[in-house]
């Protein structure tokens, strides 16, 4: 099922000059108004730029050895973000953490565009700003699953989560098995893109090289 669909309606599909056009427009007005200057959008920008999934990686890494912090994450992820260092913008899109469970499997998608928590993980990857995933996989998500090589039983229920102008998904993927005696840095190196997109599954131990 599809969940948190596009409530803004933006509907520019991949129409990069209307939203190069949008965003100088937004640029000039915040700047005119003395919201910001325009060194503090280059400055944002170049930390937003900055991100890549090893820092997704590590904020979940941290929620699979502390309870606690898993809790605040995936209650409210931004000050959970915040206890990291990891701030977002004051005009960021919402970005919502939500765990994959033995029984629930969810897969984030924008079905209209490319919208990413980019501003945690950095930028999205070609296929997932792709037509051919973005159609697909909200009318087959275990054939797009499989082709990532990502097999579940069918006992668990697969939900794919609609991104927005307003809303972005995080996945916390399930820890995998064997994994009890590793540290944080290690279990960070398991948590790939793909799992915190949700077309994949943690790595197991088994397949990288521990430090």
């Amino acid at each position: 099922m599809v969940t948190n669909g596009h409530e803004d309606g933006h509907n520019h599909g991949d129409n990069a000059e209307y939203y190069s056009l949008r965003a100088q427009a937004m640029q000039a007005l915040l700047i005119e108004k003395g919201v910001c200057t325009l060194a503090d959008i280059l400055t944002m920008a170049d930390k937003i730029d900055s991100r890549s999934p090893e820092d997704g990686a590590k904020i979940l890494a941290h929620a699979w050895v502390d309870p606690e912090y898993k809790k605040r994450l995936l209650a409210d992820a931004e000050p959970a973000f915040l206890e990291l260092g990891y701030d977002l913008p004051e005009t960021s899109p919402k970005i919502t953490v939500i765990e994959n469970t033995d029984d629930v499997h969810s897969m984030a998608v924008c079905t209209l565009c490319s919208c990413f928590p980019r501003a945690i993980i950095g930028r999205p990857p070609a296929w997932y700003k792709g037509l051919a995933y973005r159609s697909r996989v909200v009318v087959d998500p275990r054939g797009v699953l499989e082709e990532f090589g990502t097999e579940l039983d069918e006992s668990v229920q697969v939900r794919v989560i609609d991104s927005s102008a307003d809303y972005r998904y995080l996945i916390l993927p399930k820890r995998p098995a064997g994994t009890e005696g590793m540290i944080e840095e290690e279990l960070a190196k398991l948590i790939t893109q793909e799992s915190m997109i949700g077309v994949g599954l943690a790595l197991s131990p088994e397949s990288v090289k521990t430090i």
